[in-house]
């Protein structure tokens, strides 16, 4: 069963980016896949970094075309990818330590903030990236 699937609404109307978004979306998956079928820590601690290190390169991509095409919410935007990267980093440590199970509530933080950064950040420099040629 898909814990989280890909619909219309979180596509932002950049085929890069939207791919992008697509494949966290996928290793979001992945992980909850293999926290429910009980995997070993290694395998589970290395799709947790896959996730993490993904997320940082998508991240990039988007700011690096907010900061190309003078995106006037790049700092804000900005914040909110730090903070991710914090939090998905604590729950990596956290785990890696052992003091961290993998549990349904990170899987939801995860889906929940993916999602919810989409359809509202995300969506706000579409227009942005469109009006400078991305499509």
């Amino acid at each position: 069963m898909t814990f989280m699937k890909w619909s219309d609404d979180l596509s932002v109307g950049v085929g890069e980016i939207d791919g992008q978004h697509r494949n966290l979306v996928s290793l979001i998956n992945d992980l909850h896949d293999a926290m429910l079928e009980k995997r070993g820590k290694d395998v589970l601690g290395k799709v947790l970094a896959d996730l993490a290190a993904y997320t940082q390169y998508h991240f990039s991509t988007e700011e690096q075309y907010m900061q190309k095409f003078g995106y006037a919410g790049l700092a804000a935007h900005r914040r909110e990818h730090q903070a991710f990267v914090a939090r998905v980093g604590e729950f990596a440590k956290g785990f890696e330590e052992g003091r961290l199970g993998l549990s349904i509530q990170v899987m939801g933080f995860l889906r929940d903030w993916v999602a919810n950064h989409i359809r509202g950040s995300d969506v706000r420099y579409a227009d942005c990236f469109r009006e400078h040629g991305l499509s």
